[in-house]
């Protein structure tokens, strides 16, 4: 019988084949607080995005702890040939940015949570801007879906992704291996919330607090100090 929000037997078995030895090859490991990852139940799993590496680590973290990452993806992805077939056998929930369709993703997300599954957002939106690599301001996606659900909401920060691909480079840099560290916290209390309609304002705060979260987390991986306030994130994205 196939668990809540994987993919069947033989997709499983590809993605594995291709993640897992990239995974070993390319990072060191520091995964943290493994058991702060619910095993079971629809979670939203929120964390900061450093690089177009880190889905690929991230999701061998998850897999590797019993859960399967449903993630959001552009829905560009899903209209190429080959490649649409492989994101879309894989669970992922297209993104429609831009379009009367946008809302499309957050009930499909909201369904696959009713299902039992780990919905995976990246809150920022697209790789930080922020100079020192701390995660900008979030969007209100994950908030909504977890006011109007209930799922709660599981902050994972991670370091190091960015050190073997920068944001917008396409030339790894393997050499010395990196370390990969993954933190995991405990669900975001937005409980202040409960019974208030999710306007603007609310969706904002609740944003806030998740964004919060990831940072907590990340700070204490990093052993520094995050700034007072969030790196704006830009309006394009």
């Amino acid at each position: 019988m196939r668990r809540p929000g994987w993919p069947s037997r033989f997709w499983v078995a590809f993605a594995v084949a291709i993640v897992k030895p990239i995974s070993w090859l390319l990072v060191k490991k520091d995964w943290r607080r493994a058991d702060l990852l619910p095993k079971t139940g629809g979670i939203i799993m929120v964390t900061n995005h450093l690089s177009w590496l880190d889905p690929i680590l991230v999701a061998h973290f998850l897999y590797n702890n019993g859960r399967w990452p449903v993630i959001l993806a552009k829905s560009g992805l899903f209209s190429v040939p080959v490649l649409g077939h492989m994101v879309r056998s894989l669970q992922a929930i297209p993104v429609y940015r831009g379009s009367a369709d946008a809302a499309r993703s957050l009930e499909e997300s909201r369904r696959r949570l009713a299902a039992g599954a780990c919905v995976m957002f990246y809150p920022e939106g697209t790789c930080t801007r922020d100079p020192e690599f701390w995660p900008m301001e979030g969007k209100t996606g994950a908030a909504r879906l977890a006011l109007e659900t209930g799922a709660p909401v599981v902050p994972v920060a991670h370091w190091g992704a960015q050190k073997i691909l920068p944001y917008g480079s396409k030339r790894p840099r393997l050499l010395p291996r990196k370390t990969f560290h993954v933190l995991p916290g405990p669900p975001v209390d937005l409980s202040k919330y409960d019974g208030q309609p999710p306007h603007a304002d609310v969706l904002r705060e609740a944003t806030a607090d998740i964004m919060a979260a990831i940072t907590a987390q990340l700070a204490e991986i990093r052993g520094e100090k995050p700034p007072e306030t969030p790196f704006k994130r830009p309006s394009d994205n």
